[in-house]
């Protein structure tokens, strides 16, 4: 699982000119899904994001998680986080799960996700023309992938 994950003061997902999800300060995170991933993924990614220490402390450093924080989170499917560019100017995602593969691990990282936050996960929809908006806060945006764990 290949995430990127942005530190926000607000983000949304709309779908068809309906806003379907929306937060104030926490997390988006775009979550493109392979076809090897596991639960294993699942577990250290979802662990490895809620305990990221990138939020500001009383100091104003980067000290505190989004547990501490009590941040909220929505996460979004997306298959081009796999893309290969080595070959051509047209991506290959050859790597990105297929959706009947994909769907299950999406839904079981989101759950995770909830289980580990105590609370709902916002989510846009797998597979639909989404349109997301979001402002950085920092801007602090990491990349992490479950195959990429040093």
């Amino acid at each position: 699982m290949r995430v990127v994950i942005q530190r926000v003061t607000k983000a949304s997902v709309t779908i068809d000119n309906k806003e379907i999800s929306a937060i104030e300060s926490g997390l988006l995170i775009l979550v493109g899904i392979e076809k090897l991933d596991t639960q294993e993924d699942i577990d250290w990614l979802s662990n490895k994001i809620v305990n990221l220490r990138i939020f500001n402390d009383d100091q104003g450093v980067m000290n505190n998680s989004l547990l501490e924080n009590k941040g909220d989170a929505i996460v979004v499917s997306q298959f081009t986080l796999h893309a290969a560019t080595k070959k051509g100017n047209r991506p290959s995602y050859i790597k990105a799960a297929r959706p009947e593969i994909a769907v299950s691990i999406y839904e079981a990282f989101v759950d995770a996700l909830e289980l580990k936050l105590g609370k709902k996960v916002g989510t846009g929809i797998f597979g639909a023309d989404m349109k997301v908006e979001l402002l950085n806060d920092g801007p602090v945006t990491i990349l992490m992938d479950s195959k990429n764990k040093v």
